[in-house]
């Protein structure tokens, strides 16, 4: 498929993985002047389950991918990204992409009979392209996440338990831990997206895993109050979630596995780590400054429309 000129739409599995690391760091870079976007980040994304039937690339000259498009479907949601680099193509290679996406979406309205709604996440502040484009499909902007740069290296904040608090690395082969972490998943307080199916969350949980990934509980009087997902790769970590228990929160439960989160982290050799948090501005990260060594901060937005 030749939609303009020497533009070519692909899927994922013939290109190779690099291709895709490589818009998506030359995006970052170009918007925030830091690349995060690694090679595991890429065999993360293409790990869900149809992603080949729902993720495409648009190559340039050199076969060098320019878009890439990519839904999931989660319960009555479908999370989706969508990157097109800017220039001479971008808006065009951004238009392409999202019409197969939503083409995509109406097939699985009607396959599975029910209506969905399409939230494109993970857009940059200062995207001159896909933001534009969205609201042209009639897609609304929605919650903004912050991400925040933390130097592991600083002085590490003590952790302060609630009185009866436990915490322990959670069990990812344990059906009663993983079944824990699941319920928290869902009820946590931020407005993204959920994996509502537990066989998906199980999988997707196990796939984590192997890439770096761990678990830790924290439980209060036996009673499950939150949990952080990390993960780790050489010098680099994230914090890919924090979610606490409606019960318990207003007790410094968020903070206290935030900070088990980057001590974790710091143990296995991390200098740096990237924590992907809610918030309404992200550049009001005075609130995080004196407790974490935040060295950078970045917004991601999400558009939704809802399709019937």
């Amino acid at each position: 498929m030749t939609p303009h000129g020497q533009l070519t739409v692909r899927r994922p599995a013939d290109i190779p993985p690099d291709s895709l690391v490589r818009l998506m760091r030359t995006h970052e870079k170009n918007l925030t002047g830091v690349a995060t976007y690694t090679r595991e980040d890429a065999l993360r994304a293409a790990g869900h389950p149809g992603c080949e039937e729902n993720s495409w690339c648009l190559t340039g000259p050199g076969d060098e991918v320019i878009a890439w498009a990519a839904l999931t479907p989660r319960g009555d949601e479908l999370d989706a990204v969508l990157t097109a680099l800017p220039g001479r193509h971008g808006v065009s290679a951004a238009r392409t992409l999202l019409c197969l996406l939503l083409d995509r979406a109406d097939e699985l309205v009607l396959e599975d009979g029910r209506p969905y709604s399409v939230t494109v996440g993970g857009v940059l502040r200062g995207d001159q392209v896909v933001p534009a484009v969205l609201k042209e499909a009639g897609f609304v902007r929605g919650a903004t996440t912050g991400q925040y740069a933390i130097d592991l290296t600083a002085d590490a904040l003590p952790m302060v338990l609630p009185d009866g608090g436990s915490l322990r690395a959670a069990d990812l082969d344990d059906p009663g831990d993983l079944a824990v972490l699941h319920a928290l998943h869902l009820r946590r307080a931020v407005r993204g997206p959920r994996t509502e199916e537990p066989a998906a969350f199980r999988a997707a949980l196990r796939r984590a895993r192997d890439d770096g990934a761990a678990a830790l509980l924290l439980e209060v009087s036996g009673r499950p109050a939150g949990h952080v997902l990390t993960q780790g790769s050489g010098d680099q970590g994230r914090i890919l979630e924090v979610a606490v228990a409606p019960a318990f929160r207003g007790l410094g439960i968020g903070l206290a596995l935030l900070t088990a989160g980057f001590a974790e982290l710091r143990a296995r050799g991390a200098v740096r780590a990237l924590a992907t948090l809610e918030t309404g501005d992200v550049h009001r990260a005075e609130a995080f400054v004196p407790v974490f060594s935040v060295t950078g901060a970045r917004s991601l937005t999400r558009f939704r429309l809802s399709l019937t």
